[in-house]
């Protein structure tokens, strides 16, 4: 299942996250645990938040990796689908709603 991670950092912890982020290495940065896989992660840094989509089926391992960061920042996290996978919901939807 992929899972869309949003955060905000609180102005009291942003120089903190600078100077740690920028610290590590890249094997360091990918390294989000074991069962759990990162797609992709983009960053706002004019507004200290960013967004990550992420990929497991072990929930309890996205939440180890999750509260490295959680005393550093807001986290959110929701479960979402790709195309194929909305297509395919669509059509059910659709077909529920009918006559």
């Amino acid at each position: 299942m992929k899972f869309m991670v949003t955060w905000s950092i609180n102005e009291d912890k942003w120089l903190t996250i600078l100077e740690v982020f920028s610290s590590m290495t890249p094997e360091q940065r990918a390294d989000v645990g074991d069962n759990v896989k990162m797609i992709g992660r983009w960053h706002d840094t004019v507004s200290k938040t960013g967004v990550a989509i992420m990929e497991t089926t072990d929930l309890s391992a996205l939440n180890r990796y999750l509260n490295r960061w959680n005393p550093f920042m807001e986290v959110d996290v929701v479960p979402v689908l790709d195309d194929e996978e909305t297509a395919a919901l669509s059509k059910n939807v659709l077909a529920d709603h009918s006559g």
